[in-house]
């Protein structure tokens, strides 16, 4: 079965607009557009209280669908998950270290060029999944974990 088509509107956006403007400077629609889609953000992480360090665990947020790799209850998420963090241009400085080392949010916050797979540059959703750098297929619901359990579950990141 093949994964639902990506539901950001990429229509009206100006071509390459990530390489012209800055984080601060695009629009909503803009910002939304840059999710690749990869579902790495809406994994549980742990963090090393002395280094900082974050790993990636395949343990995923209640709310996320592993075969299309979004948010199920994306514009009601705070209903379910009030912690669920909303990156914006305002509070990236303080998100960015934990953010997926291949999320666009994180490689434009560092100045580095988007990955080809990144459905902006390729003009097709799916090849985030077809380049193996998403979690498609490869999570366990948080409810199926118990959370000192974790631990047993972190994983490299896909890239």
């Amino acid at each position: 079965m093949k994964p639902a088509k990506d539901p950001i509107d990429r229509t009206g956006l100006a071509p390459r607009f990530w390489e012209t403007k800055g984080l601060r400077q695009m629009t909503v629609a803009e910002w939304e557009a840059l999710c690749d889609g990869c579902g790495k953000c809406c994994l549980n992480k742990l963090e090393d209280e002395d280094t900082g360090h974050v790993e990636l665990t395949r343990v995923a947020c209640r709310l996320f669908d592993d075969t299309t790799c979004r948010c199920a209850k994306y514009e009601i998420r705070h209903q379910f998950v009030p912690e669920c963090i909303v990156l914006k241009p305002e509070n990236i400085d303080s998100h960015a270290y934990w953010m997926p080392r291949t999320c666009a949010y994180r490689l434009l916050w560092e100045g580095k060029p988007l990955y080809d797979w990144h459905p902006l540059i390729s003009g097709d959703p799916d090849t985030v999944h077809a380049a193996g750098v998403s979690m498609q297929h490869r999570t366990v619901p948080e409810f199926e974990i118990d959370e000192d359990d974790w631990e047993d579950h972190i994983i490299e990141e896909p890239i």
